[in-house]
């Protein structure tokens, strides 16, 4: 009769013996790993500044062209301040369409709603700029020798 109840706590050692067992294997292993890592762990005021500088890289896309933000278009040169000066050329509610349509991404029915007016109307302000703005660029910007 104690026979069955043996082999049940013999099964039970076994099993507990194996929990253990693989424990320990786990405990060795994660050991193991944080060493590994450790050695190859730096921290970072551990750095000098030249191995802090290859850590990033800085997005400056106009840095190549002479370090000005202008640009080329059709052999002429824009800078901003051009630019700037043209809009500034156009009446305020041509000059508004315009600067919230290609600058802040806002489309003619948002602008429409903003000041209460027709969505039409927003658009031909907004396409009736470009004449101007094109005049007086062609006008005032320097032509491209580079080409």
């Amino acid at each position: 009769m104690n026979e069955p109840y043996r082999t049940q706590f013999e099964v039970r050692c076994a099993f507990n013996g194996f929990c253990k067992k693989a424990l320990k294997y786990e405990a060795s292993s994660a050991h193991r790993d944080v060493k590994r890592y450790q050695k190859h762990f730096v921290s970072f005021s551990d750095l000098s500044p030249e191995e802090e500088s290859q850590l990033y890289t800085v997005d400056k896309p106009f840095e190549s062209e002479k370090d000005d933000n202008s640009f080329s278009v059709g052999g002429k040169r824009i800078t901003p301040e051009l630019l700037a000066e043209a809009l500034r050329t156009l009446p305020e509610v041509k000059r508004n369409a315009v600067i919230l349509y290609y600058f802040h991404d806002m489309s003619d029915a948002d602008i429409a709603k903003l000041y209460n007016i027709p969505r039409s109307t927003v658009q031909h302000r907004r396409t009736s700029s470009f004449s101007s703005l094109k005049n007086f660029l062609e006008e005032r910007a320097d032509d491209e020798t580079e080409w």
